[in-house]
């Protein structure tokens, strides 16, 4: 089958920062694509650090592909994607004409959470976040951070005033997760709910 082309597939952009919590990033990049998204995906410095401090010396962005086949199976071929630098703010998800559909920065550190509340775009990421809002499209920023300073708690408020979801990384435990990777699932399931999208990676509560 010939996959559909980028322009048909729902546009969705991934930023990746330097709080703990890699595994996040990666489960949600690749049930996306599992999806047939198209993602432009931004790492900070931080970012990429991140990959390798949790992951492995092997998890590097040049490997992404790699690294995601690996780990989540061929599926993840269905969708396609893109990485921009975070110095440049001249890329697609600088401006509000690009139609990209959605955003999530995950993991979101403290730091960029600051800048989004503050609308300082000092990075494609954060410049991205502040396309979403003023577009006033759905932005997700899943912070990992225990416990929160006054700072970092008015800085939600303020994303949340502004039109972003607070999503922390907070997995649940009715699901009765048996692995990491069940953590993960469940974060990263919901983001894609949080995105507008069903996700199958956890079974929705049903009561008794």
């Amino acid at each position: 089958m010939t996959p559909a082309p980028v322009t048909s597939r729902p546009h969705i952009a991934v930023g990746v920062t330097g709080a703990s919590g890699a595994i996040y990033a990666m489960r949600t990049i690749a049930a996306l694509l599992e999806i047939g998204c198209h993602l432009e995906i931004v790492f900070s410095d931080y970012g990429k650090r991140l990959l390798m401090d949790e992951l492995g010396s092997d998890a590097k962005v040049d490997r992404l592909q790699d690294l995601l086949e690996r780990k989540y199976g061929p599926a993840v071929q269905k969708g396609t994607f893109v990485v921009h630098s975070n110095k440049d703010l001249g890329a697609t998800l600088a401006s509000g004409s690009h139609r990209c559909s959605g955003m999530v920065i995950v993991p979101c550190s403290m730091k960029t959470l600051a800048g989004v509340a503050l609308g300082l775009s000092r990075s494609l990421i954060e410049r991205a976040a502040d396309v979403m809002l003023k577009e006033q499209r759905k932005l997700i920023l899943v912070p990992r951070e225990t416990p929160m300073s006054l700072p970092a708690l008015r800085h939600q408020v303020a994303a949340a005033e502004a039109g972003a979801m607070i999503l922390p990384a907070m997995p649940a435990f009715y699901q009765k997760p048996q692995t990491i990777d069940d953590l993960a699932d469940f974060i990263a399931g919901k983001i894609l709910n949080g995105l507008g999208f069903d996700q199958h990676l956890f079974a929705p509560w049903k009561g008794e």
